[in-house]
């Protein structure tokens, strides 16, 4: 039946994508100036329609990590998209049939003025502490009441050093989306209208959308001071103050460190009980250097194992301790220094007050 009707379908679809134009998050749905189809010709244009594609965005998920995490977030697009009205760009006067049916073929196409074609979606951290790892993600084409299948996946990573707290990232979305529709024809029979034209005008569309990550409070630790006397051959003692630089207190904390050659000890714990944030303590470990090793500067691996505020048992990451190795016989050579002193003085006092003795006699 098809055959007997001469029907030519023109789409034409404009779109510039301007991928540097930014606004603040929020912001509703707005249109990139596109120019209009050279033959589009609005004296031939029933309706205009009003609405368009709404599409907001949602992270699946739990959006609290910690300091260092990488994560992989997933987030789910939904077009929520509405026709919120229409003006007839007809005068009253009474239509034909073939504009009747023009008209009601023309609202048939405006109806599809809501879906958001060509979903591409750009992640955003404007905060260095949190960047993002991946780029644009396209999300395909919703019409209105549609979600994605499967969620876009966006790779982030956290700084170690980033502070607890909410951290904003900003969702661009672009989309291409119906503008307006033309349709033509010759005539109206039977079989449907003869010669029909369709225009399809396209723009694009651009929304903002903000999502955010929590970093989580928690516990740190940093070594502030180091005290020893660590000789090669020789068991000593060596003394390390941790701060809490975290923002979460913890409690029964234990230090574990790992004793590498040329170290051993059969005491790599030492308790070190509740800290604060900002506070301070010393942990005390008795360490013997084997005599084969070198005098040198050594960096000793520890860890320490605490309760969280919640009562949960958390290990820190590795905390590093710098400490110095010294020669063998080092310890030693230092209470034979003060020794000979010694003797020197008391010799030197005692030929001093002789001397002073004989000469009063031989006065005398």
């Amino acid at each position: 039946m098809l055959r007997n009707i001469d029907l030519k379908l023109v789409v034409s679809i404009s779109m510039a994508l301007s991928m540097l134009f930014v606004l603040p998050a929020g912001a509703e749905m707005m249109t990139i100036d596109t120019e209009l189809p050279d033959f589009f010709n609005f004296d031939e244009n029933y309706y205009t329609v009003y609405g368009g594609p709404d599409v907001s965005a949602t992270l699946v998920g739990d959006n609290e990590y910690s300091r260092g995490d990488e994560v992989t977030l997933d987030i789910n697009l939904m077009n929520k998209g509405v026709i919120t009205g229409f003006k007839s760009e007809e005068d009253d006067d009474p239509v034909s049939e073939l504009d009747q049916k023009i008209q009601s073929t023309e609202m048939g196409y405006e109806a599809q003025r809501t879906t958001a074609i060509g979903i591409v979606a750009v992640l955003n951290s404007e905060n260095p502490n949190v960047r993002v790892k991946s780029g644009p993600q396209e999300a395909g084409t919703l019409a209105s009441g549609e979600q994605t299948s499967d969620p876009l996946q966006f790779n982030i990573e956290i700084s170690k050093n980033a502070p607890a707290g909410e951290y904003p990232l900003n969702l661009t979305l672009y989309y291409g989306y119906q503008e307006n529709v033309q349709i033509n024809g010759d005539n109206e029979t039977d079989l449907g209208i003869t010669n029909m034209e369709v225009g399809l005008w396209y723009a694009v569309g651009q929304q903002f959308e903000e999502l955010s990550v929590i970093v989580d409070e928690e516990a740190d630790f940093e070594v502030v001071n180091v005290t020893g006397d660590l000789v090669l051959g020789e068991e000593g003692i060596l003394r390390v103050v941790y701060r809490n630089t975290g923002e979460e207190a913890v409690k029964d904390a234990t230090v574990r460190i790992s004793a590498d050659e040329p170290f051993s000890t059969t005491d790599d714990q030492s308790f070190i009980g509740s800290l604060g944030p900002g506070d301070t303590a010393e942990a005390i470990f008795k360490l013997k250097v084997d005599e084969t090793g070198v005098a040198k500067m050594y960096a000793i691996n520890s860890e320490i194992k605490y309760e969280d505020t919640e009562g949960h048992s958390r290990i820190s990451d590795t905390v590093k301790i710098t400490t110095e190795v010294l020669p063998g016989g080092s310890s030693g050579q230092g209470s034979v220094y003060i020794g000979i002193a010694v003797v020197i003085i008391i010799t030197a006092a005692v030929i001093g007050a002789r001397k002073f003795l004989f000469k009063k006699e031989g006065n005398d």
